[in-house]
This record gives structure tokens, C-alpha cells and sequence, in this order.
């Protein structure tokens, strides 16, 4: 089942016709020590530290396949309002945490 999601309130062409709740994905995750390595080593000469853009995106990613999950179980078949947070958890641990509101659209 593919779920459309936006970061608006409402899906062109369509009409809510339920609100399920609130959604999340929630993950958190530190580097793994090759990657923190690589990252310290980057941090001395500096640029794009890519070992943790890495981390990071498939952070986003996990994160966002455990919100589209939350929402299947809740019977939606679309998001409406996501929205990403992050924050970092002790000195090298990220958490991502991505949310929105489960509902059932139909076309208009």
C-alpha cells in the first residue's frame, strides 16, 4: 500500500473524510566506529563529512517507514502536515523523529 504524504493539510482533488490521529516514526542512532573515524578525521581538515550524511539520511529514512507503518495499523491511507525533527542525544547519537496527522482521503 503506497501512502501519499504532504507537508500541507489537505490533498488536491481529494477530500478527508477521516482523521486517524497522529503518527511518528521515531528512531535514534549513533555512528558506527568506521564512520566515526571517518567523521573525526574530516572534522581535523574539515568539508562535507559524508560517513555522517550517510548516518543521518538513513536515519531519515528508517524513521520515516516506521511513521508510514504507525499509519497502515490506524487504517489511513495518506499524511497530512509531516514534518522532520531531530535533536542529538548524548555526544554521538542522533534521534530523528518525523510525525503527522493519519487520515482517509477520497477524490473529490
Amino acid at each position: 500500500m503506497s501512502i501519499p504524504v504532504t507537508t500541507t493539510f489537505e490533498f488536491e482533488g481529494h477530500t478527508i473524510k477521516e482523521y486517524k490521529g497522529v503518527v511518528r516514526g521515531i528512531v535514534v542512532r549513533s555512528p558506527t566506529i568506521m564512520q566515526g573515524i571517518l567523521g573525526g578525521l574530516k572534522n581535523i581538515v574539515g568539508g562535507k563529512i559524508g560517513a555522517y550524511t550517510e548516518m543521518c539520511e538513513q536515519t531519515r529514512e528508517d524513521a520515516y517507514q516506521h511513521l508510514l507503518e504507525h499509519a497502515e495499523k490506524l487504517g489511513a491511507n495518506a499524511i497530512v502536515g509531516f514534518r522532520y525533527d531531530s535533536s542529538d542525544l548524548q555526544e554521538s547519537a542522533t534521534e530523528v523523529l518525523c510525525y503527522g496527522t493519519a487520515v482517509v482521503i477520497e477524490k473529490a
